[in-house]
């Protein structure tokens, strides 16, 4: 009778073990850390496949020890192995940025490699022209039209245009004052940790997961209150999943 017990426990627990779970996440450039869309993702040797919307978010099922496989045309291929993190936050990189660009010259011909490819240089182009401290008519290297600026008068543009990326970031840390006074709060810190039994080193790794769940909207305009109440809700979910 005994060994009957054992025998379907251990057949429970196999299944428990062995059963598929959904992994979600989002895919982004690693150089510019934008989404991506059209990545696709599949689970090698299974079905479970998805392409990644407009905020390089896909969702499959697999479980621990599945290989996930991440390709997109352009990119270097990445795998990696489930574990128990179910949402992933993956970048993969731009396979031409990691190429150098540079000119091989073996008379009577050049030779330029650029983006992986190698390409004859003609000899009869026209070689850029420094317009430092000019002012020029038309785009730089285009004859549609516009304005190019050089020398003192660009160092004036870019003083305008560092201003304003400035004022854009005072702009954003202000929308996000809401979740800056929550996360930055000790006594807040101290609260969840005793309600929580939250040890000084599952703070770190638990706040990171909560901002990678939320990225979609960065807490932009949410009020001290409605983050207080999110991370509650947050803490007591990954507390029943862990236990």
């Amino acid at each position: 009778m005994k060994f009957l017990f054992l025998f379907f426990s251990f057949i429970l627990f196999a299944k428990i073990a062995f059963a598929q779970v959904s992994y979600s996440g989002n895919v982004l450039d690693a150089n510019d850390k934008k989404y991506l869309e059209g990545v696709f993702v599949e689970l090698v040797g299974g079905n479970e496949s998805d392409s990644t919307n407009i905020r390089g978010y896909f969702n499959v099922k697999g479980q621990i020890g599945d290989t996930l496989k991440i390709s997109y045309p352009g990119f270097i291929e990445q795998k990696l192995i489930l574990t128990t993190e179910r949402f992933l936050q993956i970048q993969i990189q731009d396979r031409a940025r990691l190429l150098p660009t540079f000119e091989v010259k073996a008379e009577p011909n050049s030779f330029r490699f650029i983006d992986g490819k190698l390409v004859l240089v003609d000899p009869n182009e026209e070689k850029p022209v420094s317009s430092k401290g000019q002012i020029t008519a038309g785009f730089r290297d285009s004859p549609d039209g516009g304005v190019a600026i050089g020398g003192v008068i660009s160092y004036f543009t870019k003083k305008s245009k560092n201003a304003r990326e400035y004022a854009k970031k005072l702009d954003y840390l202000k929308r996000r004052e809401g979740y800056l006074k929550i996360i930055d709060s000790d006594s807040v810190k101290m609260i969840l940790g005793e309600d929580y039994n939250i040890l000084e080193e599952e703070w770190d790794p638990l706040i990171i997961k909560f901002n990678q769940m939320h990225a979609h909207h960065e807490f932009l305009d949410w009020s001290s209150e409605k983050v207080y109440a999110r991370l509650r809700q947050f803490i007591e979910w990954e507390k029943d999943w862990t236990n």
